[in-house]
Formats: C-alpha cells, sequence, structure tokens
C-alpha cells in the first residue's frame, strides 16, 4: 500500500516581481494585462517622451555645428601656418642682413611684428580648434545623455514570465521605481499546503504529488514537493509544504483553492482496510456468526484505506450501518 499524506492549500508563487520604470512621467500605453505571457526583453510599457526629441536634435544640431566649426579652424590654422613659415624666413633674413649692415631698422622691425601678428592668428586658431572640440564633446554627452533618458521611457520585461497583476493604467503619472506589472516565473509557481505537524515528519524534498485545483477538481495534475517551510504554525500546529507543478496550468489563478496527496513511502504485506470500518481504536470482525471488535493499530492511511496491524489477512470485516443499531459485541450476525 502507498503512503500518503494529503493537505490544502492556496496556489501561491516563490517569488513575484514587480516591473519598474527608472524614471517618472506620464504612461502613454501599458501592452499587457492580466493573465498574458511576456517574453524577455518585450516592451510592457511606454512612457511620454514630452520634449526629449526636441532636446535631442538641438544637441545633434549643435554637434554638427561645433564639427564644422572644427574643420574650419583647421583649414584656417592650416593657412596660417604657412604664413607663418613664411613670415618667419623673412624675419630670420633681414634678422642677418640687419647684422651685417645691409638691412634698415624699419624693415627689420616690420619682419619682426609680421611674424608676431601670424603667430598669434596661429595661437588663436588653435583657441578656436579646442573650443570647437569643448563644445562638440558637450554636445555629443548632452545627446548620448537625452538618448538614454529617451530609452529608459519603454519599460521591457526582464524575464520571461506571467503577468499576475497590471499596477498603472495609460495616461497615468508613475514616480520612478513604480511598479506597472507584476510578473511570475512559471517555475516560480506552487501550492502552499498546510500538513498537520503529525504528518509531515514523513515528507521530503522531491517526492512525487497529485495535485487538484477547485476550478479543476476532475483533474489530478502531477507534481513534486519543492520545498518544506523551516518552521510550523504554532496555533494551527500545521507545516507549510510548498508543492510545485510537472506542468504548470494555463491559465493559473493566484490564491485559487487546491488540495495536494503526497506519496511518502509504501507498506508491504500488510492488512488494507476502508477507513469507514475504523471505530475507536479497531474495527468489527465476523467471527463465527457473531461480532467481535478488535483493537488495530492504523500503521498508515491512504484517503479511503488504512493499513492496519492486528488482524489476519482474509478476515471478515464489518461496516456499520449508521441508520442501524450499533454493533456490539457477541450480537449475531447473519451474512
Amino acid at each position: 500500500m502507498e503512503i500518503t499524506v494529503f493537505g490544502t492549500g492556496t496556489v501561491g508563487a516563490k517569488d513575484l516581481f514587480p516591473v519598474c520604470s527608472s524614471t517618472g512621467g506620464r504612461l502613454l500605453e501599458v501592452t499587457k494585462s492580466e493573465g498574458e505571457w511576456v517574453k524577455k526583453g518585450e516592451p510592457v510599457a511606454r512612457l511620454d517622451p514630452v520634449d526629449l526629441h526636441e532636446q535631442l536634435f538641438a544637441a545633434e544640431a549643435s554637434l554638427k555645428k561645433a564639427s564644422f566649426e572644427i574643420e574650419s579652424a583647421k583649414r584656417t590654422l592650416k593657412g596660417l601656418s604657412a604664413q607663418r613659415e613664411l613670415a618667419l624666413i623673412t624675419f630670420e633674413r633681414y634678422e642677418k642682413l640687419k647684422a651685417q649692415g645691409f638691412a634698415a631698422q624699419a624693415e627689420y622691425d616690420k619682419a619682426r611684428a609680421d611674424l608676431e601678428a601670424i603667430t598669434a592668428q596661429v595661437e588663436t586658431a588653435k583657441a578656436q580648434i579646442e573650443s570647437a572640440r569643448a563644445e562638440a564633446a558637450r554636445a555629443r554627452y548632452n545627446a548620448s545623455a537625452i538618448k538614454q533618458r529617451i530609452a529608459r521611457l519603454t519599460i521591457y520585461a526582464p524575464f520571461d514570465g506571467y503577468v499576475v497583476s497590471k499596477d498603472a493604467r495609460r495616461f497615468q503619472t508613475i514616480a520612478p521605481q513604480q511598479s506597472v506589472i507584476t510578473i511570475v516565473r512559471p517555475g516560480d509557481v506552487w501550492v502552499r499546503i498546510n500538513i498537520d505537524e503529525r504528518r509531515a515528519g514523513a515528507i521530503k524534498p522531491h517526492q512525487k504529488a497529485e495535485i487538484r485545483l477547485r476550478s479543476k477538481a476532475e483533474t489530478a495534475m502531477s507534481g513534486y514537493v519543492a520545498r518544506i517551510e523551516p518552521k510550523s504554525d504554532p496555533v494551527t500546529e500545521e507545516r507549510i509544504v510548498d508543492v510545485a507543478f510537472d506542468r504548470l496550468p494555463q491559465p493559473f489563478f493566484l490564491n485559487e483553492q487546491a488540495e495536494a496527496t503526497i506519496g511518502v513511502g509504501k507498506l508491504d504485506n500488510t492488512v488494507v482496510v476502508p477507513t469507514k470500518v475504523l471505530v475507536h481504536g479497531g474495527l468489527w470482525i465476523y467471527d463465527n456468526g457473531r461480532a467481535r471488535f478488535k483493537k488495530v493499530e492504523v500503521l498508515a492511511e491512504n484517503g479511503e484505506k488504512a493499513a492496519v496491524k492486528g488482524v489476519e489477512a482474509g478476515v471478515k470485516v464489518l461496516v456499520p450501518a449508521p441508520r442501524k443499531k450499533p454493533l456490539r459485541e457477541g450480537a449475531r450476525i447473519y451474512l
């Protein structure tokens, strides 16, 4: 006989995951509702960007302008550098001629002034390039930051899951980290069963179980013991056992009433009787036309059957009739 432990409870989940937005704003749409499946990376909601696209356009325009200014300043610098080389050659020639007494002071001063002027223009062009580069870097950073803000306006599912609640509605204004939908992983759904402590000792993880949901009481679903809670309820003297589904029913409903029968072992070579014949720690047997009460030890129960010790196999067991007189010791029995 297979030994089982029976318990009742509700459908629950190991973890529920709120899918939140990292930024606040007004919801333009929520694409998923309760009872729908989502895939990892699938968009589930979108926030109003307000004027972010206009800001991005302005930042990209500033970046383009700064890039043009850099190229223009580079071309200017190239021309000025060539002029400076020529001015330097001219100055060096007048410097030698002046030292030899073949050039007037005025000609020398003009050559030096021309060199200093063109050198200043070269430095100005270099400064303009650095300024344009700084402006380009600022515009590039702004554009990147705005793109990231726009990307955060779309909320994606972090993993494959089932939507158990829709926590926000279209056109609702939400705060950062506010939940939009709540999802659960399929593998995290189980039935939380309450088991009497006197029967819970034989339950071990991974034992096979049979689950019946209240909405599908006629359908037996296979499962297994996924977890045994490490503490009991001191009031009800019950232990919570989480029984997972081998194959999750679809759809499923959290908090639905359910029951589970867990197989905890087998008894061989035992006498099995219907549980309804057990009364006051024993049962009535047929003995040569008379009713005899026999004390027995119940080894295990399995629904409508019980394994007992104290009677021999093949003995005739009497079933008390609820609408007739109770059986009494030695009463004559006619079969």
